[in-house]
């Protein structure tokens, strides 16, 4: 009686360990399947950003803390014409923070954040965000003073996402912050040497820099602006602009390599038979670049080309 006894008790210890262990088993998949059991501060942030050089930014930010989706990469696409894909609807779904430019510049965005609702989602919106802003314009990258306000709401963002790291993307911001200077350097060092140079623009894009340049823009608005919708300029302002060119008006020719047009394309060939300096910018990061290097190469090419008309 006594062996049936301890034999019992075996059975039902070995009965105890299995179900602990598959007990244990069931745990570990439910917490490799839903990032929500992992302890805070373990896991990675996962980030898309509609344009890429906003990506760049959060990367600096985050750092190895963040894997980021950049949508809009291609140096060599129009913006303008881009249509999402299916797996950019998955990125976003998938994604803890998002962050677009907004002011109706890719507006295909919101129509992937409400494909996919999610109320625990951060979505901050540059645009609204930036507190330097031209009417009607939406390239708010484009003026350093908007960088340092953007990248503190990118940085509220992540420690709201993983407050473990907070010390970690406090100091990252203070390093982002001060590797702007350069740029808003070089930006006053032009206005100090050629304010007042009248140039031309084929879009609005560089608007923002030209002010705090103190360049005179002698393109009409309105032919800018066409060219940023994508509609075709009046034909009066395509004759004002071509004649700015070719009757030397402008010492500069400022030309947005992402939206090129017949109409864009004639500008500056009448530029290089003027032998005008033209300057190309680009709506997006180029390869291999960040946003520092991108902004300080283009500053740097215009005031190698202002130099020329001096």
């Amino acid at each position: 009686m006594q062996v049936d006894c301890n034999m019992k008790k075996q059975y039902i210890l070995y009965i105890f360990l299995v179900v602990a262990v598959l007990a244990g088993i069931v745990i570990l998949a439910k917490s490799s399947k839903n990032p929500a059991m992992v302890p805070s501060g373990t896991s990675t942030i996962h980030v898309v950003a509609a344009e890429n050089f906003y990506g760049d930014i959060v990367q600096q930010l985050g750092g190895s803390h963040v894997q980021v989706t950049s949508i809009l990469s291609d140096p060599n696409a129009d913006p303008h014409e881009y249509e999402s894909s299916v797996a950019d609807a998955q990125a976003v779904a998938n994604a803890q923070i998002v962050i677009e430019n907004g002011l109706n510049y890719d507006a295909w965005m919101d129509k992937l954040l409400s494909a996919s609702p999610n109320k625990n989602r951060t979505v901050l919106v540059a645009g609204n965000i930036a507190n330097h802003k031209l009417e009607d314009n939406p390239h708010v990258w484009y003026v350093i003073d908007n960088m340092p306000t953007i990248a503190r709401s990118v940085t509220n963002a992540l420690k709201k996402a993983d407050p473990v790291h907070a010390s970690v993307f406090d100091k990252n911001l203070q390093d982002f912050v001060a590797s702007l200077s350069p740029l808003q350097n070089k930006i006053t060092d032009i206005h100090s040497k050629y304010a007042n140079t009248p140039v031309a623009l084929t879009e609005t894009i560089y608007l923002y820099q030209t002010m705090p340049e103190g360049l005179d823009v002698l393109t009409p608005i309105a032919f800018e602006r066409a060219i940023a919708e994508g509609n075709d300029p009046s034909a009066d302002d395509v004759a004002k602009t071509n004649d700015q060119i070719t009757k030397k008006q402008v010492k500069v020719l400022i030309y947005n390599e992402q939206t090129i047009t017949p109409i864009t394309t004639n500008i500056q060939n009448e530029a290089k038979q003027q032998n005008m300096s033209i300057v190309g910018v680009t709506e997006t990061l180029p390869a291999n670049m960040h946003y520092q290097s991108w902004m300080i190469t283009e500053l740097t090419n215009l005031e190698q080309a202002l130099q020329q008309t001096h």
